[in-house]
């Protein structure tokens, strides 16, 4: 049984770190700076939400985050590995082992049940599954009497309760989702934030969220709020209201500069 210090311990853990990162696109007159040495650190069993206008950067940290497109300068730490050390191979390996995806679209296989989208990462890595975690994701998300299904029998919640399920398989450091619940209504959308929370509080997952909604950003323990490639303020605890005033006051701000 873990102690309150070693749950506490758990929790302070960091188990990704962006330092002074940035990205530049172009030179000269094209020159474009997506990142302006942007710091952050996020801990195991912690939700983040990072929030911005359109341009504002907050994609492509994502981005640069998981691995998934190159930085200019600074560094990411993922799990304690730093990827601009990493070759290709290397790269693509972290992403599948240590890495969970949700994103808009929910990327599942028309082919293949919810099950076998579920588990196929693990099978393309040749690993098994652990049946006791893969039971415990199933029960989390609800899918019990649905995983014989393919995506074209599921509601897109359900889709994407499957997608949730599949990033969460391989038991990953940290899940990077943008904008997960683009695609969903707001009823649908609600269970998968309520998903995702969940996973936080009972699975010790940590989540970084890219969304441009506050009431999605409200799930959240904590929301970055970026502007000019920069993070320019931070809300714990958010509330819908509290995350909607704040943006409002960000694009007021970039009316009158």
């Amino acid at each position: 049984m873990s102690t309150p210090a070693a749950a506490h311990g758990r929790a302070e853990q960091v188990v990704a770190r962006a330092t002074r990162l940035s990205k530049v696109y172009g030179s000269g007159d094209t020159r474009v700076v997506a990142l302006d040495q942007v710091s952050a650190e996020f801990r195991r069993g912690e939700f983040t939400a990072i929030m911005g206008a359109s341009g504002s950067g907050k994609s492509t940290f994502l981005h640069c985050l998981a691995g998934l497109d190159s930085f200019t300068d600074g560094s990411v730490q993922i799990d304690g590995v730093e990827l601009g050390t990493l070759k290709d191979r290397q790269l693509t390996r972290l992403r599948r082992d240590r890495i969970g995806f949700i994103f808009q679209a929910f990327n599942l296989l028309p082919t293949l049940t919810a099950m076998e989208n579920i588990t196929l990462p693990l099978a393309i890595a040749g690993h098994k599954p652990d049946q006791a975690w893969l039971d415990r994701i199933v029960a989390t998300v609800g899918l019990a009497d649905r995983l014989g299904h393919r995506p074209a029998e599921l509601s897109g919640g359900q889709q994407q309760r499957v997608a949730c399920a599949r990033a969460l398989a391989s038991r990953p450091a940290i899940i990077f989702g943008d904008e997960p619940t683009g695609n969903l209504d707001s009823r649908a959308g609600t269970e998968i934030l309520s998903f995702l929370r969940d996973s936080v509080r009972e699975l010790e997952q940590t989540i970084v969220m890219v969304t441009h909604d506050p009431v999605a950003a409200s799930h959240a323990d904590r929301v970055l709020f970026l502007a000019d490639g920069r993070i320019v303020d931070e809300l714990a605890q958010p509330t819908a209201d509290v995350v909607l005033d704040r943006m409002k006051r960000f694009d007021a701000r970039t009316r009158t500069n």
